[in-house]
């Protein structure tokens, strides 16, 4: 996969269950800076990070358990999505958000070191309980490497 393949993608859409629109509103924008799109009472678009999440109001979560997988070490939560930023704009959202004593679901690190697919991740949790994962390659044409 070359380099210009990651410009030629298309932004995807995922809805996800929250129980608070306020405090997610205030996660995704105020924290993450994503920017808020369409809005209705009971759910909001976000672009994140050019793709489109859209947060829908639930009364309660049925699915509160998420089950973990064990990744190199860490349990990572089986339902989970995020993103794939380059190497320098992985660093300074990680470096922001540990400055900023962000709770962690698994801190910034280094997986697979070495290995086909290096990449640095990290996971956090939104106030409803929704799991992100920020990642990037050293080498983005490795993304899909075995």
């Amino acid at each position: 996969m070359s380099l210009d393949a990651f410009d030629k993608l298309q932004p995807f859409h995922l809805a996800i269950p929250v129980l608070d629109l306020e405090a997610t509103r205030a996660f995704y924008v105020d924290f993450l800076g994503s920017k808020q799109g369409r809005s209705a009472p009971r759910w909001i678009d976000f672009n994140f990070f050019g793709h489109q999440v859209s947060v829908h109001l639930v009364d309660e979560d049925e699915n509160f358990v998420v089950p973990t997988n064990g990744v190199d070490g860490d349990r990572v939560p089986a339902r989970h999505f995020g993103v794939v930023l380059t190497w320098s704009d992985w660093q300074k959202l990680s470096s922001r958000l540990v400055q900023e004593n962000t709770d962690f679901l698994i801190a910034p690190k280094i997986r697979f070191e070495g290995e086909p697919g290096e990449q640095g991740t990290f996971f956090l949790l939104d106030p409803s309980g929704n799991a992100l994962e920020f990642k990037s390659f050293k080498e983005p044409e490795r993304l899909f490497a075995t």
